[in-house]
């Protein structure tokens, strides 16, 4: 296994080889059959679960049928999934879908720069971020990244026109005559789990329209119930112009979407994707997003997140020598560890006491567990994390 891995694949990750055969909701089970408590969900995406049968089924089905045509021809799935997600977000407008987070902000980027053409010309461009943000991978995402330890030199040059605020307050001092948009998490994942204030958040939706410069939100993480609503944008009352999605959305296929308010931005051939929005990834983001509404209905949804927070907070208590407090909301959550040693230490001694975290900036100890996960499941990962913890 770890010996095709190192032969065979790019080493661009840092890899723990252990083989995970199976999965029920957040519980992994390895070749051995040895489970592990899974508080990542695959960094955000298994939103309802691993194994989940509703899912497995809708995949099933529709692979006896048709997987893929391309976007040259109507998919029902694409448009009843756009329809649900314009729906549920209650902002109007139309949806594109891509593969990946990454490739949804693309997406949003070139909205946003058709958006500042005029007459043919360009006439405004710039897009402001924010340091310790991050948008993907790709060398236009790259650079809309706010951290300086992503612009490696060897992958430019980079495009133009993107500028870094420290926070939401300098947004203001860098916004000029050029400037089309303002591209933002509400909760910065890569960043340590780290929420911005509800209120500057609405004040800077308000400054941003009176002045005619889109507000981009990237709800690659945040999206698809993680934060308690269907969108984070819903959690702080904001409206904005363009929302990146992508992660939670397929279950664990891969795909994203780029919704915007500018319903005619675009015109046919100045954006497409060959796989994008195809049957298999429609169909089954369908289920998801039926699952996830059932869930939120039933009011076991906040009920969890009520839980995991209430279970999350004591451990910060309990062992404050290590952690200064808890971040993030619903069931995007950090520990925020004293330092990074710390930091990487509980990581390790978690994972060896079978419990999957994450690291993120700001020595966060990041948990994305599916939103489905049981009471149960929470306990067993609970027990396991203060054990971790009571060896360091």
């Amino acid at each position: 296994m770890e010996n095709l891995d190192k032969e065979y694949v790019l080493h661009t990750y840092n890899r723990e080889y252990i083989n995970f055969v199976k999965g029920k909701n957040a519980t992994l089970f390895d070749e051995n059959n040895i489970d592990y408590i899974d508080f990542t969900s695959g960094i955000g995406v298994v939103s309802v679960g691993h194994g989940n049968e509703r899912v497995a089924e809708v995949i099933c089905n529709q692979a006896k049928n048709i997987l893929h045509i391309s976007n040259l021809f109507y998919i029902e799935p694409q448009a009843k999934l756009a329809e649900k997600i314009v729906k549920a977000s209650g902002i109007d407008g139309r949806v594109f879908f891509a593969n990946s987070g990454a490739e949804a902000n693309e997406g949003a980027l070139k909205i946003a720069r058709k958006y500042g053409e005029k007459n043919g010309k360009i006439d405004k461009y710039k897009i402001i971020t924010i340091e310790n943000s991050f948008h993907g991978r790709t060398i236009s995402t790259l650079k809309a990244t706010g951290q300086e330890k992503m612009h490696l030199s060897y992958f430019g040059p980079y495009p133009d026109g993107f500028i870094y605020a420290k926070n939401i307050d300098d947004i203001y001092n860098k916004i000029d005559e050029k400037t089309v948009a303002v591209m933002i998490e509400l909760i910065q994942g890569e960043g340590g789990v780290t929420p911005f204030d509800k209120n500057e958040i609405q004040k800077l939706a308000s400054i941003l329209k009176e002045k005619d410069i889109l507000l981009i939100v990237d709800e690659v993480q945040t999206g698809i119930y993680r934060t308690g609503e269907f969108l984070a944008s819903n959690v702080y009352e904001i409206e904005p112009d363009i929302i990146t999605m992508a992660k939670g959305l397929g279950g664990g296929v891969p795909i994203g979407a780029v919704f915007t308010k500018h319903k005619d931005i675009l015109s046919a051939g100045e954006h497409g994707s060959t796989f994008g929005g195809n049957y298999l990834v429609t169909a089954t983001a369908m289920e998801v997003l039926d699952i996830l509404q059932e869930y939120k209905d039933s009011g076991e949804l906040d009920d969890n997140f009520i839980y995991f927070e209430s279970r999350l907070k004591e451990i910060a208590e309990e062992f404050n020598e290590l952690f200064s407090g808890v971040s993030g909301f619903g069931m995007m959550r950090a520990l925020r560890a004293k330092n990074a040693e710390i930091q990487s230490e509980v990581i390790k001694k978690a994972f060896e006491n079978r419990l999957l975290l994450l690291k993120a900036g700001n020595n966060a100890v990041r948990m994305l567990p599916p939103i489905t996960i049981s009471k149960d499941e929470m306990e067993v990962g609970f027990k396991r994390l203060k054990k971790a913890l009571e060896e360091i």
